[in-house]
């Protein structure tokens, strides 16, 4: 009976992730690229889903609850990992990332592809090997969509760092941007084991700050170092961590953000989401890493039903199977 309780809460933490992490992606969208000022002088403050400005920068074309690449890749990803049934095919992720890159094009979207993974696909077209494609990607691409590695495997430190390099190497290949998204992943892998936030952030950190072979030890620590700033920062406000540690898509900035946001937050994914959804710059994505991590450590109750219903019908999503899928693998089925 114990077990098949923990493996309930399992499931529903799982599922919690990838709801939270659509929801605080949805949430920043109107407001992603703009700086503070900016967001206070169009919007006020955002308090709900609403429509971007007309004339936005990146998020033309979208409506009110509508998710970016943020939410679109970690499905994306999701999908590949259960495909490949505990391995990964590196060649057809880069196919997968390709025709969602074509089918964005054909909705007619806006520039929402991020530099790295824009900077390898482009190296792969021209002939690059998956290994060389993104050797230089440092922004928060692969953290924005670990998720699934985390909901996928146990939070053992060596297996982690593997996993993620495996999925992420593609395009973000540099410590800092691995380091980023092991430190995410970390966290997530072991809210679903009942741990809270701040309980999963020494084993989180340290795994992060490991050296992946291949990459700069350096690189590693400097994330780390700005993840601990940004979380004794965090009482301060958004204000301090916006101006402090930045929001932009480098993963020092924006990643080392989201933890703060989350601490702010105490926890929560709702108020982390709308945290992140005002501190301007990359705040879909923010919103997405932030409120993913909070999900992932306290459940479904934790989030709001009618915005999970709003994100949930407006985009489509069928996050069910994925769980389902993923934990296949987390359990060794």
């Amino acid at each position: 009976m114990i077990h098949l309780l923990r493996q309930d809460m399992t499931k529903d933490r799982a599922l919690a992730a990838l709801q939270g992490l659509a929801i605080g992606d949805a949430l920043g969208m109107p407001t992603q690229t703009l700086d503070r000022a900016t967001i206070r002088g169009v919007y006020d403050r955002i308090t709900d889903f609403i429509d971007p400005v007309r004339g936005h920068p990146v998020s033309h074309g979208l409506t009110a609850a509508q998710v970016t690449d943020d939410t679109e890749q970690t499905v994306l990803l999701a999908r590949r990992l259960i495909a490949d049934k505990g391995g990964f095919d590196a060649k057809a992720w880069a196919e997968d990332l390709i025709l969602w890159e074509t089918d964005v094009l054909a909705r007619r979207l806006g520039d929402i592809l991020g530099p790295s993974t824009r900077a390898a696909l482009t190296a792969l077209r021209a002939g690059a090997t998956e290994a060389e494609a993104g050797r230089l990607g440092t922004t928060n691409g692969a953290a924005m969509r670990i998720a699934p590695v985390g909901i996928a495997t146990p939070p053992d430190p060596a297996r982690m760092q593997a996993r993620v390099a495996q999925v992420s190497r593609l395009t973000h290949g540099t410590g800092e941007a691995l380091s980023a998204a092991v430190a995410v992943a970390m966290v997530v892998s072991q809210g679903l084991e009942g741990v809270a936030f701040e309980d999963s952030l020494p084993l989180a950190l340290a795994a992060a700050e490991t050296p992946l072979p291949g990459t700069n030890p350096e690189a590693h620590r400097a994330m780390v170092h700005q993840i601990r700033l940004a979380l004794d920062l965090a009482g301060q406000g958004e204000a301090v961590l916006a101006a402090r540690i930045g929001t932009s898509v480098q993963s020092l900035q924006s990643v080392a953000c989201a933890f703060g946001i989350l601490r702010l937050a105490k926890g929560d994914p709702w108020t982390a989401a709308l945290i992140a959804a005002n501190i301007g710059d990359d705040t879909d994505t923010m919103g997405a890493i932030a409120c993913a991590m909070a999900a992932a450590c306290s459940g479904t109750a934790a989030l709001p039903a009618d915005k999970v219903a709003t994100v949930v019908r407006r985009n489509g999503l069928d996050l069910g199977p994925l769980v389902t899928g993923l934990l296949a693998l987390r359990w060794g089925r």
